[in-house]
Order: C-alpha cells, then structure tokens, then sequence
C-alpha cells in the first residue's frame, strides 16, 4: 500500500494539534516558596561537598554511598525526599565505616 503524502497545510495542522496535546498533557509547573529553593540549594551544596571530599576515600562502604549520593542528586525533584536526620546520614556515609560484625565464637 503505497503511502499517502501530506499536503503542507495538512502537515502543519497535524503539527499543531501535536502541539495542543503535548500542553495538554504536560505537568504543572510546581511552585516552591523562597525557603524551599533555599533549603533544596542548601542540601545540593552539601551533597556535592561530601561527593567531592569522598574522592579519595578508600573502603568498601564509599562506593555504595558516593552512589546514594548521585541517587538523591538524580531525584531532587522527587516529591519523596528524606528527612533532614537521614540527609546527615546520607551526607557522612563515605566517611564513617559500617560496624564490623562480632564473630561470636564460643
């Protein structure tokens, strides 16, 4: 079946109705107070403060943590964000090794 050719005029209607539907389906815009946008630039120093000091870093725990780290960066616009006492934890986890499991031998 041979296909049908658009006129110009026929292409630039179905352009525009492409275009009423993708405004239609957009999201709306979220709207943050003055606080927020601080506190979120805040958080975002913070992160890329502990990724750039954790570069050296050696341990079997940072690579895990650098990689929460990019995660949380990745999915800042998330509407499930962590509370501030599990954003420290996050933010020193490529410093602190875990505890080392107690060999209970008897």
């Amino acid at each position: 079946m041979p296909s049908k050719k658009l006129t110009p005029l026929q292409e630039s209607e179905a352009r525009r109705i492409a275009a009423e539907e993708a405004k239609k389906n957009k999201k709306p815009a979220v709207e943050r107070s003055d606080e927020e946008k601080a506190a979120r630039k805040e958080r975002v120093e913070k992160v890329k403060d502990a990724l750039a000091r954790s570069v050296g870093t050696k341990g079997d725990h940072v690579p895990p943590a650098r990689s929460a780290l990019k995660s949380f960066l990745r999915n800042l616009n998330d509407p499930n964000q962590p509370d501030d006492a599990r954003f420290e934890a996050l933010i020193e986890a490529p410093f602190k090794a875990p505890p080392k499991k107690k060999n209970d031998r008897y």
